[in-house]
């Protein structure tokens, strides 16, 4: 599958998977998936960070560094829209897309302000997005320019020599 299929799979199966189930339904396993989730996305960014920075010929960390990526959009987009549903969790965030709005919102730092975490568990998971976007996003941004420079560079080397 193409990297255009997988952030189309991922963007609706985002819009399609019963998100519903998940909030106050049933918190445990909200949390657990979240958890989960995020750890999984930061082994495999880490794992393609580290592809890079060893210059690991047979990796493609451009392509998945950016699936990895849109794949930590939609988690923290699934996971306010799940905290939405409990009351006085968010002001504004009603839908799906709201959610992913303000994940996109608050990944930009732009902070429009028209949709609001009011409860502690949508702050403290707004504050969590914050840290993981400085860290984990902020790496792999520098890992493929770091890429995208070596790739210049060889290039630049083979035609002056070629």
């Amino acid at each position: 599958m193409t990297r255009a299929g997988v952030t189309a799979a991922v963007v609706v199966a985002y819009f399609v998977l019963p998100l519903d189930h998940l909030g106050p339904r049933r918190p445990v396993l909200s949390w657990v998936l979240f958890a989960l989730a995020l750890t999984v996305v930061a082994v495999l960014l880490l794992r393609q960070i580290r592809h890079v920075f060893t210059n690991r010929p047979d990796s493609r960390p451009g392509a998945v560094l950016s699936l990895l990526i849109v794949l930590t959009v939609h988690i923290f987009s699934a996971t306010y829209y799940a905290l939405a549903k409990h009351e006085g969790e968010f002001i504004g965030l009603d839908t799906r897309v709201d959610a992913l709005y303000f994940t996109v919102v608050t990944l930009a730092t732009v902070g429009y302000g028209d949709i609001t975490p009011s409860g502690q568990a949508a702050r403290i998971v707004t504050v969590l997005q914050i840290a993981y976007s400085f860290v984990f996003l902020t790496a792999a941004a520098t890992a493929l320019t770091q890429r995208l420079r070596d790739m210049v560079v060889r290039r630049t080397e083979r035609d002056r020599h070629g």
